[in-house]
């Protein structure tokens, strides 16, 4: 049965002025029992905010986007993939509304890029117990209102340097929020998922370079499957299909 529009406006929202990460405080909301499918907890700063690989998520108070979600996937253990094809897709398409001439593409497997810049990056980390899925908690860092990065972040971008304009990071919450909940709704195949991230997928068919611990490489990037491996075509015209993980990612 579908979400009314009634449940979604009243979904719960917790709002921080200041916190380590709220995907922190949304595992400790699981870990005491207090967690809700659609919880949503927010912040205008974290001291710890969490990226991919381990990473910290730098961010300026007031000026990104930092939320978690509380969900009870509708999924077996191993279709994890699939709630993170479908929160990219999710955020993939609120962004595309935003502006008529970005160019919003999901860089494998989940970082969000705008233009080839990246904007949003997003955070899935999962609670199993036995052989449940019981919860996920969807981490998402958007960047909305920053006009400067380090110079270590050579491809970052923000919502405002890509379109001049001062978006309200309220608005983008509850649009984010609603347009996620309403996505993990069971009705949508995988099949259809996958299609829709592969429609999105950053430097499809495009030669890209890959990097692990021994080496760094080029090859062309086909599409994603349902189980999450990046398939691609090696120098030569093998075929391959990569997983991703601390020793290999892509460059951007």
């Amino acid at each position: 049965m579908g979400l009314t529009s009634q449940y979604l406006a009243n979904m719960p929202i917790i709002e921080l002025d200041s916190i380590d990460s709220t995907n922190n405080y949304a595992m400790r909301l699981i870990d005491a029992d207090t967690a809700q499918h659609g919880l949503c907890i927010t912040a205008n700063y974290q001291t710890a905010g969490k990226g991919q690989r381990g990473k910290q998520w730098d961010n300026a108070a007031c000026e990104s986007l930092l939320m978690s979600i509380i969900v009870v996937p509708s999924w077996i253990i191993d279709q994890q993939f699939l709630l993170s094809a479908t929160v990219a897709v999710a955020v993939a398409d609120v962004l595309t509304t935003l502006h008529p001439t970005w160019n919003v593409a999901i860089k494998w497997p989940n970082d969000i890029f705008i233009n080839d810049k990246k904007t949003a990056g997003i955070l899935i980390e999962n609670v199993l117990r036995g052989n449940k899925w019981q919860f996920a908690v969807i981490g998402i860092g958007l960047n909305v209102l920053q006009t400067e990065f380090s110079s270590s972040l050579p491809h970052a971008s923000s919502l405002l340097i890509q379109s001049g304009k001062k978006y309200s990071l309220h608005e983008l919450r509850e649009s984010l929020l609603s347009k996620i909940i309403a996505a993990l709704e069971p009705a949508t195949s995988p099949l259809q998922i996958i299609a829709s991230y592969n429609d999105y997928l950053y430097r499809k068919e495009c030669n890209q370079r890959f990097v692990n611990e021994d080496k760094e490489w080029s090859a062309i990037i086909n599409e994603v499957t349902l189980d999450g491996k990046l398939h691609v075509t090696e120098h030569g015209g093998t075929s391959a299909y990569y997983v991703h993980g601390n020793q290999l990612w892509c460059l951007g």
